[in-house]
């Protein structure tokens, strides 16, 4: 297996994870929260009037709701690969909300959108690309349903995401641990690949601490959010082996007497082209003209 295969991730086991962990997600996920707090605030200094939104990989519809907040008179859509999400996402919505102005919830997959062509003014996407397979498929997804001069906006996990876990496993065993997380320049280049205008990228580093590491393991099972590439381990893992992790994580405890776990947080947002580049048999992208100047007159809007 290549190290490429062995960060496959299986859909399967995704779609499984996140339905054992439904029911208590969003008791735990405080920092997936904050993060989608924080790009609805975002959403303050773009002037956008979306008609149709759809929040993919909606989760238990904590930003759901606050979308519908921000815009009442738009239409919305959570979308969730996992069913039992989606269910906790309806209990969301107040039954004032489920008699004036409903948000649909569609169980699907962000990689083959179930949606028609130009049909939404907005994608919002909190921490839900990682799960993608083939970002670029995921991303053509996003394009395809955009409408031209539709907004993405997004936030997913970078390659420093549980640093420490990652090396304190290196050296107790060869499986995989930690998914594998793209860089943000990587992401940036995707978004050009499949026509998307004007990719603006940043990045931020989020610390969880904990009392110890077993609670930190705990608690990325409990919400959904463990290793599911294909060179994890299928056993279960040995008292032995966690032994040396719990012992080996220690050299990270603070003077707090807490235990980092990193998150590298990389948000972005880009812009729908009309027409998507042309690639050529020598490897350029050729963007047409006036898609060129068009990208440059929508900076003015942010």
């Amino acid at each position: 297996m290549t190290d490429n295969d062995a960060y496959q991730l299986d859909k399967t086991q995704i779609r499984r994870a996140f339905d054992r962990a439904a029911e208590q997600y969003g008791d735990i996920a405080v920092l997936q929260h904050e993060i989608g707090t924080r790009m609805i605030e975002r959403l303050e200094l773009i002037r956008i009037q979306p008609q149709l939104i759809i929040d993919i990989g909606c989760g238990t519809g904590h930003t759901t709701l606050k979308l519908s907040q921000r815009y009442p008179q738009s239409r919305l859509i959570a979308l969730d690969l996992s069913q039992q999400m989606l269910l906790k996402t309806r209990q969301q919505q107040s039954f004032w909300q489920r008699w004036k102005k409903p948000f649909a919830c569609i169980n699907g997959d962000a990689e083959t959108l179930p949606l028609a062509s130009n049909s939404v003014d907005l994608i919002f996407s909190n921490l839900a690309i990682q799960w993608c397979c083939d970002l670029d498929s995921a991303f053509k997804e996003f394009h395809r349903i955009l409408k031209p001069d539709g907004l993405l906006l997004f936030s997913t996990f970078g390659p420093d995401t549980l640093k420490e876990l990652r090396h304190c496993w290196q050296g107790i065993d060869h499986y995989n641990h930690v998914n594998a997380f793209i860089d943000m320049h990587d992401i940036g280049d995707a978004l050009l690949r499949v026509g998307m205008s004007d990719p603006v990228m940043d990045m931020d580093m989020m610390t969880l601490t904990y009392q110890n590491a077993k609670k930190l393991m705990q608690e990325l099972k409990a919400i959904g959010a463990h290793n599911v590439s294909a060179g994890r381990s299928r056993g279960l893992t040995g008292k032995t082996q966690l032994k040396q992790f719990y012992a080996a994580y220690e050299q990270f405890r603070n003077q707090d007497g807490r235990l980092p776990a990193s998150y590298e947080i990389i948000y972005g947002h880009a812009w729908a082209l009309e027409h998507p580049p042309q690639h050529h048999n020598d490897g350029e992208v050729h963007i047409p003209l006036n898609q060129i100047t068009h990208g440059e007159s929508k900076q003015g809007k942010h």
